[in-house]
């Protein structure tokens, strides 16, 4: 079934929706694209931009599968080999699988220098893998040629280098080159004069580049400007020139500028042009001649190919030698004459029979997204060349014998042509843990045959989420019928079908401290390597630090919408995830979000929190008050005898105010709207008048402070009614109220409304919080008035029977963003969009609304898989044990798109004195006896260690301080007593710190002490 529109299942397109949205998602579903080569690369390519959505992929292939296939191809299963069926005519039942909505169609008609091309009119894209650099050449001078032109990819994975290259035709349109959201800048002043420099808030730099364009609003004075769009030219960060104001009237106060998307124009040449002046993306700025290296090295490779008929053999050191000449008169012949790096050619030949897996997640990963662009306008397309090589890898194999890279006639001979045999066991016989389980994460180690040993080897994965659908837009090994199956258990069922060797144990916890039992330290010492795929900084953190205190290698990823990350921990050489700090996510003020919202986010966080307040965290309160204080009677009789019971006036009051039947929820909820969205508004009008000014003469109601204005009760208003409906099917929820479908009638809602009593407004003398840097006061004070009239209405409540048992329960509310059919969006998006009105503030969409209510990390496959790819790459060299200069980190943004890869943060020596310094990584041992005292423990450190110790902690308890009274004597106690281990611990992790050599200084902590209570046996 093809999909003409996205709208049909957007529950399985929500998170790519938020990384392309509606105009690119639409045009990809109208898109036909035509892929040759369904290998190792062409498989992830497809997989990718099947799981996206286009409307119909044609895979065409002509071998038939092998054993090689096994290692190379995911989809390909031993029963393929045995039968040896077509690789497209194997793989397209398993792809076709990924996405209902995807038109698969399997080719294996001969592609070569003598077909007729024409048939490739009917598609959008053609993406080339595995076909010869002449027949390239050809099909691409046939795409770019067409009318409008067909969009051409070419990309390759040849052992340890790969290539990209992009043909979009003469002209192709960019309608958004970034994805990113328009920026809004709040203007403090505009000049009067050639040019106008418009300077914003000292707060908030703008973040603009010359040459965009901005469109002005809400501008007091210099109206003139509103409406207008203007180019800008950045004077410094808080200031940019827009043009002549000279003669526009003065500018009072105001206003904000909006970036205006603007479409771009992008050029392509053919490939028989760009192959002798290429275009290329440079991804390591340390080697930025590598690019051009290796696109002189892989033509040697294609000329090799053409000349002799075939690759060169397998670490053949005579067919290096001759790629090399090859390699030498070719760069005599491009432009530029680019140098020849003999180790890349000497590499690229020992390797190119060979490939590697992840080298073809990456490369597959970005030349998706190139698919995508193609077929939608949507980010900047690569211009036109991307080359990956993975040099590091095979650079320390130098000594290695040629014998390790021939094959065995195994799944793994495409791997070993790449590796060695040697580094080939040693990750089969690998142990690792997962800290979040990644469906990419877990292919590529099927693949690289992770946990596969005889003896030795094992893949620990943990996951405690739940599938839901919008996971199989993005988790391949994810189909309909595991929606609400464990990811961990699911996942690795489906990993065994990739490769039936692997060894996978499935849980389905978190990792956090509460499980620190399960995942103690013997855990983490079993593991040679762990692998995150973590979507939060506090989680990555924590596992950090247990990596660091059991040294154990760490690879961190993270992807969000077209960014990705990578970031190799590795003890004794690299610093650690906690050695840096990430900038803390900007917190709304209090009083913003209170009574001065100047944005959309600012109003759907407001409604964020009222939620929780009004159906989560007070019916919490309410339930664990009544459940201290079992009776209404028991708790009237105390705060009669002057008890102060924490938290009962709150209860009371929520108690006197239980709505008991669908029409008090309806009357309550039409009641919160007149507190929220009128009466708010006129208490603070009230209490800073229009003209209110500031000590500075300014008026206090400017930008970003906007004005409120009430909001006039229609019934006839969708926003108004929905408000109200959602509002009330919460409360009847929290409280336990039946309703029924015809209670949700316009009819019936009307006449509860018509008959409510809403309460006039009456101004109060409550100081407004203005400070920004003020927080939420954790208590609100109450009033003598506040208790004399909780006391009246509990006694009401117990004269009139409603405070029995029953009424001293609620049900409180999980929010819950993915289930549309419970209200809680609806509830965030009409009470957003009112406060939103009610400030004059630009409303969001429900769909907007959703993402930012609910946190959501925007996620597309194409990401994903690239960062797989490369964690993938790294776990190669970590297993290898390689030396700090070989890992690389990553950061990309296909977007853009730009990929940087960056050498890894060495380790940092904090020296001590004397010439005694440690890492992060160093551990100190000591250990002791049954009978070991505190001052055993001391002198042992300063004998082991050369230093005297000044303080021991264990985690935050001080065991001996002297200055503190009382911590003298303890140096008389034993360890066991001070520290008192836990019964399935022999030891404890203290921190022991030191007098500095300057006096003044603050003593300084050591490295982390772990004291055995015994001798262990050696």
């Amino acid at each position: 079934m093809a999909a003409d529109s996205m709208e049909i299942d957007d529950a399985l397109y929500s998170r790519q929706r938020y990384v392309l949205g509606d105009t690119a998602m639409q045009k990809m579903a109208q898109s036909h694209v035509f892929l040759s080569g369904i290998g190792g690369l062409g498989v992830e390519i497809a997989k990718n931009i099947i799981l996206a959505g286009v409307k119909a992929l044609t895979v065409h292939d002509t071998k038939h599968c092998t054993k090689w296939d096994l290692g190379i191809n995911f989809f390909i299963h031993e029963e393929d080999v045995t039968s040896q069926r077509n690789r497209a005519e194997a793989t397209l039942p398993r792809i076709a699988e990924l996405n209902p909505y995807v038109h698969v169609a399997a080719s294996t008609v001969p592609l070569d220098e003598t077909t007729d091309l024409s048939f490739l009119k009917h598609y959008q894209c053609v993406i080339l893998t595995e076909v010869s650099l002449l027949l390239q050449k050809k099909i691409n001078d046939f795409c770019h040629a067409q009318q409008p032109p067909i969009k051409f990819i070419s990309a390759d994975v040849y052992g340890i280098c790969s290539r990209l290259f992009c043909d979009f035709g003469d002209e192709f349109e960019v309608l958004d080159t970034t994805g990113e959201e328009p920026k809004e800048i709040f203007i403090s002043n505009i000049t009067q004069s050639n040019p106008g420099i418009v300077t914003c808030l000292e707060s908030h730099p703008h973040r603009l580049e010359t040459g965009q364009f901005l469109t002005f609003r809400e501008v007091n004075g210099m109206s003139c400007l509103n409406g207008s769009t203007h180019q800008i030219t950045v004077v410094s960060p808080y200031s940019f020139s827009i043009g002549d104001t000279s003669e526009m009237e003065p500018y009072l106060h105001g206003g904000i500028a909006v970036q205006v998307k603007t479409s771009k124009m992008c050029y392509f040449e053919r490939l028989e042009k760009q192959i002798t002046n290429p275009l290329c993306l440079v991804a390591d700025f340390s080697k930025p001649e590598a690019p051009l290296q290796i696109h002189v090295a892989m033509l040697a490779l294609n000329h090799f190919q053409e000349n002799f008929g075939r690759g060169p053999n397998i670490g053949c050191l005579q067919d290096a030698e001759e790629m090399l000449k090859i390699a030498m008169s070719i760069s005599e012949t491009l432009e530029n004459k680019p140098q020849v790096n003999g180790d890349v050619v000497k590499w690229l030949s020992r390797t190119a029979q060979g490939f590697l897996p992840p080298l073809a997640a990456a490369v597959g990963g970005v030349a998706s997204q190139e698919v995508l662009k193609a077929v939608t306008g949507k980010f900047s397309p690569l211009q036109q060349w991307l080359y990956i090589d993975v040099l590091d890898i095979v650079t320390p194999l130098e000594k290695v014998g040629s014998e390790e890279f021939l094959p065995r006639g195994d799944r793994y001979d495409a791997l070993r042509c790449c590796i060695g045999d040697s580094l080939c066991q040693k990750l089969h016989d690998l142990n690792v843990g997962c800290g979040a389980i990644g469906c990419e994460m877990l292919k590529n180690f099927a693949l690289l045959g992770v946990g596969t040993g005889q003896e030795k080897g094992l893949v620990t994965i943990t996951d405690p989420d739940l599938i839901e659908k919008s996971n199989l837009n993005r988790q391949f090994l994810f189909r309909p019928h595991h929606i609400q199956k464990p990811k961990s258990y699911t996942a690795a069922e489906a990993t065994l079908n990739i490769n039936p060797y692997i060894k996978i144990e499935s849980d389905i916890n978190k990792v956090c401290p509460a499980t620190e039992n399960t995942y103690t330290d013997e855990f983490y010492t079993k593991q040679d390597v762990i692998v995150t795929a973590l979507d939060n900084v506090e989680a990555r953190r924590y596992i950090d630090s247990r990596c660091v205190a059991n040294l154990r290698p760490l690879i961190d990823s993270g992807t969000m919408g077209t960014k990705g990350h990578t970031e190799v921990i590795v003890p004794h050489l690299t610093e650690s995830y906690n050695s840096h700090r990430d900038p803390p996510e900007e917190e709304i003020p209090f009083c913003t979000l209170k009574s001065f919202p100047a944005a959309i986010e600012h109003t759907i966080q407001w409604a964020r929190d009222k939620f929780e307040s009004s159906f989560s965290h007070k019916p919490s309160l309410f339930n664990k008050f009544w459940q201290t204080y079992p009776s209404a009677e028991e708790v009237l009789q105390r705060i009669k005898s002057g008890e102060s019971l924490e938290g009962c006036f709150h209860v009371i009051k929520t108690l006197s105010r239980r709505p008991r039947s669908w029409t008090q929820c309806v009357e309550l909820a039409r009641v919160k709207f007149e507190k929220y969205f009128s009466h708010k508004a006129l208490q603070l009008l009230h209490s800073f008048p229009l003209d209110t000014r500031l000590k500075d003469g300014s008026l206090f109601w400017q930008s970003p402070k906007r004005p409120p204005f009430p909001v006039k009760f229609e019934f006839n208003d969708p926003l108004h009614y929905g408000f109200i409906v959602s509002t009330a099917k919460l409360f009847a929820t929290v409280y336990s109220v039946p309703f029924t479908e015809k209670d949700l009638s316009e009819e019936t809602i009307l006449g509860i409304i018509s008959s409510v009593k809403v309460p006039e407004f009456r101004p109060s003398n409550k100081v407004v919080q203005t400070d920004e840097t003020a927080r939420k006061p954790d208590h609100i004070p109450v009033s003598s008035e506040d208790e004399r009239n909780a006391i009246f209405q509990l006694e009401k409540s117990i004269l009139s029977n409603e405070a029995l048992e029953t009424d001293l329960q609620m049900k409180p509310v999980s929010f819950e963003k993915d289930d549309d059919s419970n209200g809680h969006i609806d509830f965030i998006t009409a009470a957003s969009n009112l406060r939103a009105k009610m400030y004059n503030i630009e409303p969001a969409d429900r769909f907007k609304t959703k993402r930012i209510a609910g946190k959501i990390i925007p996620a597309i496959a194409t990401a994903t898989a690239a960062v797989s790819g490369l964690v993938a790459l790294e776990l190669i060299k970590v297993v290898g044990g390689y030396p700090a200069d070989a890992y690389k980190n990553c950061f990309l943004n296909l977007a853009i798109p730009i990929m940087v890869f960056t050498e890894t943060a060495e380790v940092r020596r904090t020296e001590i004195r004397n010439g005694i310094s440690f890492t992060i990584w160093d551990r100190w041992t000591i250990y002791g006896k049954e009978d070991f005292t505190l001052l055993d423990f001391i002198n042992a450190v300063r004998e082991k260690y050369g230093i005297e110790p000044t303080m021991v902690v264990q985690g935050v308890k001080m065991l001996y301080v002297p200055v503190m009274p009382g911590h003298i004597k303890r140096l008389k106690l034993t360890m066991q007593k001070l520290v008192k281990p836990s019964a399935d611990k022999k030891y404890v992790d203290l921190t022991v710190s030191f007098a500095p050599e300057t006096d003044g200084e603050e003593d300084l902590p050591g490295p982390p002490v772990r004291y055995y209570f015994v001798q262990e046996d050696n």
